[in-house]
């Protein structure tokens, strides 16, 4: 399940200027606020991943509660003097680091958390509320929300709330009706303190039936107050409760929270601050921050063996111990293998040692690289090396062998290396949805707390420094879990009837891998100076548009500050339907866009805007990893366990986003070439989710048209408007063909077509008519959610859904990505199976052709100039002869010498 993390803004600003000591720089100006703030973006990746990303953010002036009752809030006293200095750049740094900021007059930040919370649950995302604000108790749901204490560093679910207040959340708002809060001037019933109205709650649950059984509600003094207070009481509930309303629609996907160091782009504020630890987190690299923000969890202590699990960790030192253990170990022995690096660039990291595991009982660490001033007895590296290839002979599970395999031939040419088993790649093929790393699968499956990354290797250092002594216990315990983690997930899928899982993860998964590795040791080729004269064409335009957006308003400011630009079109030009925030008026893309036409400025930020995206997400980061490697190529890493669906992910950087639809998008793709002698080769299938929909429904009409070779969409045209409309019609259908697949209803096809909802309606029932047994299926694959709590792929991977014990909002998203799994899990399926095939044929072959990148649902190759119609034929082959289904596969191609010319 995916996660959105939602930031009480002001009161963590609130929270961490009291945390923190006063900071100051050089200069007397405070910095304590400024230094949480940072903190807190750069532990994003580092406590917990998220997915998604929104600060909340109280509007200025007064809320629909001033409005209930005049005194709410009215006795505040107003913050110091060194926070207030503060907020206004912290809010500043938000807005040039990307994030979303929400806030709209007459609410409240609660309410803005409170109204996404409900969009995310609506999508079955989960959702972590960064606050300390007891009134957002009310949203805690165990499983789907919970709050997060950033300065206690913990999480506070459906228990901690019971604990501290003494009734659940779902029962809080009535307790706060009774209860009051003097914080914010809420009256609540006079004299009915935590303990009474604790009791009351929960006995009656809510104000209505306290008052409905009035006479037996406690004693009667306290029968006599809440008579008393009974207006006071219901006030006070309207008071505490969060609104969901504030906005009708928001667009969930439009915070994605990247796996990037946002800091960077504030290096010039920390100097003008002198923040220099600030500085030195946004100057940090990629590789830097994912050796110090490792995903493993932070703990007291080294492990907390809640099972009684214990192990002995083993240092082998020498060559002699090292080769009498391997040398005892029989030909099919499993063993359980992890490597300590100095990074996590498998182009650079060099190994510092391994770790194996045979049993259960005990597990060994051979220190090879370790280097610190009086560092103990090591094996030499050729000999660790000779070692490591008797050892690699026997079955070699892992968790994420791809890291270990590729360090292992990019430093030291170790080829041909074969996984039995892959404990993350099982544990995903068990449940997609959930999070696989070592760490979380310790806990699900044996409670146990792995040690802490952090509590082994110091900030700013790598793990040559740690003392050997401690990487053992580490690194043994690595291996050992690892160990446990197969026979357990092993059990688990036997005993689940889930056997053709293992099946599924040697024929298909296990193989991949290699696929994979091989891709990534080759990288794409980019032409340095396409991007170099992008970059200068690109600030050219920058400049000029700089230029005539000041001329045009009539004031010179930060374009790129939403604060200032918002003050200058609807403040200084006086333009309409400007919407007030707390830090200014809102200027995102839809404001934007609803005023094209108002005034000649607003075209002209669009397009800086646009360029400034290009230059700063795509030209820059990506010249710059050109001009690193010696070849001119940039090497992407995949992501094999990624995705619920199975599609492969990318990143650092990730190639699978480079912008393709507007014209500045594809001047980026012109600078992937093929390298002399060569061609960029695309291959991709032609609207397989459609034939998949075709082959799973059997739909009579479907099947005709596709075994027919007809446009299938000009065929449908045909059914929903008739002969004579068809042509006209056809990107109706195509609309309808493709987001039926992917729950689409009347609303969103109304947008899409810019037609009424009645119409949209009247095009998706003539649809299902049109093809009866669509609709049938698709609602057989809901009805197996809802039975058997899972969908299964081509293949039979499968996606699980807790149906049952889901709320009705994440019932309806179950709904829509259950159909999506199926079509672009069996998608995936098709093209994983293909590129194993072809990988092959180019490894036992000595094809002159070199499969570079998956996009979906094609695949880029270089191929070798004069060969390229002889081999992608053959390609093309396999890729439609894969699979028999019901309808054939089909694929098209495209040669050329950029990436940017292939269609």
């Amino acid at each position: 399940m995916k996660t959105i993390t939602i930031i009480d803004t002001f009161g963590f600003f609130f929270r961490s200027y009291f945390a923190l000591p006063p900071l100051r720089n050089s200069e007397g100006f405070p910095t304590g606020l400024l230094t949480g703030f940072v903190n807190l973006v750069d532990s994003l990746h580092r406590d917990h991943s998220t997915d998604y990303l929104v600060f909340a953010l109280d509007a200025k002036g007064k809320t629909f509660r001033s409005d209930l009752y005049d005194a709410y809030k009215a006795h505040r006293e107003a913050p110091p003097e060194d926070l207030i200095k503060q907020l206004p750049i912290a809010i500043e740094w938000i807005e040039q680091m990307g994030f979303a900021n929400l806030s709209r007059e007459g609410f409240e930040a609660d309410d803005i958390i409170a109204t996404v919370t409900k969009f995310a649950k609506e999508q079955g995302i989960k959702v972590r509320i960064v606050s300390h604000d007891k009134d957002l108790y009310q949203l805690i749901d165990d499983g789907v929300v919970v709050m997060y204490d950033s300065v206690k560093r913990k999480e506070v679910d459906e228990d901690a709330c019971v604990e501290k207040f003494g009734v659940s959340p779902k029962d809080f708002i009535n307790f706060q009706a009774l209860l009051g809060d003097s914080s914010d001037n809420v009256p609540g019933v006079k004299g009915i303190g935590q303990k009474g109205a604790s009791a009351l709650i929960n006995k009656y649950h809510t104000l209505e039936a306290i008052y409905a059984d009035i006479e037996n509600a406690g004693t009667p003094r306290i029968q006599k107050l809440l008579l008393e207070g009974k207006e006071n009481a219901f006030l006070s509930r309207e008071l505490v409760t969060m609104s969901e309303a504030v906005y009708e629609d928001l667009d969930i996907e439009s915070y994605v929270f990247e796996d990037k160091n946002y800091l960077s782009c504030l290096s010039e504020e920390f100097e003008r601050f002198e923040m220099k630890q600030a500085l030195k987190k946004a100057q940090a690299t990629q590789e830097e921050r994912s050796a110090q923000n490792t995903p493993k969890p932070q703990t007291e202590t080294a492990k907390v063996p809640t099972q009684n699990l214990q192990f002995e960790a083993i240092t082998l030192d020498t060559k002699a111990k090292l080769y009498a253990v391997i040398d005892a170990l029989p030909a099919d022995a499993l063993v359980a293998f992890d490597t300590e690096t100095t990074g996590l660039d498998t182009k650079v990291a060099k190994i510092v040692g391994f770790s194996f595991c045979v049993d259960a009982q005990k597990a060994y660490y051979v220190p090879i690289g370790h280097s610190y001033l009086g560092v103990e007895a090591q094996v030499e590296l050729q000999d660790a090396l000779a070692g490591l290839q008797k050892l690699l002979t026997r079955k070699i599970i892992g968790q994420n062998l791809k890291f270990d395999f590729s360090l292992l031939l990019n430093q030291y040419g170790f080829e041909a290396l074969t996984p039995f088993a892959d404990t993350m790649i099982m544990a995903w093929l068990l449940d997609p949805g959930t999070k696989v790393g070592l760490d979380t699968l310790a806990k699900v499956f044996f409670k146990y707390e792995m040690k802490a990354f952090k509590e082994t290797v110091k900030q700013g250092e790598d793990f040559s420094t740690v003392a050997i002594e401690d990487a053992t216990f580490y690194a043994a315990e690595d291996a050992w879990m690892t160990f446990l983690l197969y026979g357990a997930i092993k059990k688990k899928m036997e005993l689940g009837s889930l056997s053709h899982l293992l099946k599924e993860a040697q024929t298909v998964e296990y193989p991949f891998i290699s696929v994979l590795m091989r891709m990534e040791r080759l990288g794409i080729k980019v032409d340095p100076k396409k991007f170099e004269a992008l970059q200068k064409t690109l600030s050219q335009d920058l400049a000029t548009l700089t230029g005539e957006i000041y001329a045009l308003s009539g004031s010179e400011f930060n374009i790129k500050s939403t604060q200032q630009l918002g003050a200058v079109l609807f403040g200084q030009l006086g333009l309409k339907g400007g919407k007030k925030t707390k830090t200014g008026y809102s200027t995102n893309e839809a404001v934007l866009d609803s005023l094209l036409g108002e005034h000649p400025v607003i075209e002209k930020i669009l397009q800086y805007r646009e360029y400034q995206k290009i230059l700063s997400t795509y030209v820059e980061p990506l010249l710059k990893l050109s001009l690193a490697d010696a070849h001119s190529r940039i090497y992407t890493s995949f992501v094999q366990t990624g995705t619920a669906t199975g599609r492969l992910s990318s990143r650092d950087p990730n190639l699978q986003n480079i912008p393709v639809r507007s014209a500045l998008g594809r001047s980026v793709r012109e600078a992937f070439v093929a390298k002399e002698g060569y061609k960029l080769v695309s291959i991709d299938y032609s609207q397989i989710e459609l034939r998949l929909l075709a082959h799973f429904s059997k739909d009579a009409a479907l099947l005709e048209a596709f075994n027919q070779g007809v446009d299938i969409h000009l065929a449908t045209a045909v059914k929903l408007f008739g002969e004579e409309q068809a042509p006209a019609k056809r990107s109706y259908a195509k609309s309808v063909n493709f987001g039926l697949l992917y729950g689409m209803g009347p609303k969103k096809l109304s947008d899409e077509l810019s037609i009424s909802t009645t119409e949209a309606k009247e095009i998706i029932t003539n649809y299902f008519a049109s093809f009866p047994t669509v609709k049938n299926f698709l609602e057989g694959i809901q009805e197996r959610v809802k039975i058997d709590g899972y969908v299964e792929t081509l293949l039979g991977r499968r996606r699980l859904f807790d149906y049952e014990s889901a709320n009705a909002m994440m019932k309806a998203s179950f709904m829509r990505e259950s159909v999506n799994t199926v079509f672009q899990g069996s998608a995936a399926d098709l093209i994983k199976l293909s590129m194993i095939h072809i990988d092959t044929m180019i490894q036992e072959e000595g094809l002159d052709a070199f499969m570079l990148l998956q996009i979906h649902d094609e695949l880029i190759f270089e191929i070798k100039e004069e060969k390229v119609d002889e081999i992608s034929k053959r390609f093309v082959h396999v890729m439609e002869n894969i699979f028999e289904l019901g309808v054939p596969l089909e694929c098209s191609v495209s040669v050329g010498e950029s990436w940017g010319e292939l269609k």
